[in-house]
């Protein structure tokens, strides 16, 4: 082994240490225990009863068909994958070919769409809902 190669060695292996050993670095200090939810996405008044919002940045759409029951889906029409742009009326509309799908289940209310959208795993903390 040349010195060359041990110097890369031992600071690729001090660089993955370092990593490991700073895993628990940083992040709150106020000694509270970190939330068990992921990303928040929005406070539960955020969602209309009866309607969603969509998350574009997430690829996320979160509904709430009737009050205090929130659902998730993927925001992606199963079409030609064009992003949903609205939720109206009961639905989750696609600009794109006019796919329309269900705030309850995520099924399809109006082609050409093939399929639902995909649930997504949310979680609903206090006021708070997160990305699972």
């Amino acid at each position: 082994m040349t010195q060359h190669s041990t110097r890369r060695t031992v600071l690729a292996t001090g660089a993955a240490a370092l990593a490991v050993g700073c895993a628990g670095c940083g992040g709150d200090k106020s000694g509270s225990p970190p939330s068990v939810g992921g990303q928040e996405l929005a406070r539960t008044s955020d969602i209309p009863e009866g309607g969603g919002r969509i998350f574009k940045e997430q690829k996320v759409v979160v509904t709430q068909p009737e009050k205090g029951d929130f659902k998730a889906f993927s925001a992606i029409c199963t079409h030609m994958g064009c992003t949903v742009n609205q939720v109206a009326d009961g639905t989750i509309d696609c600009p794109c070919h006019g796919s329309k799908y269900r705030i309850a289940d995520g099924s399809v209310a109006h082609g050409p769409a093939p399929k639902p959208l995909p649930p997504e795993t949310i979680r609903v903390e206090g006021n708070s809902i997160r990305l699972a």
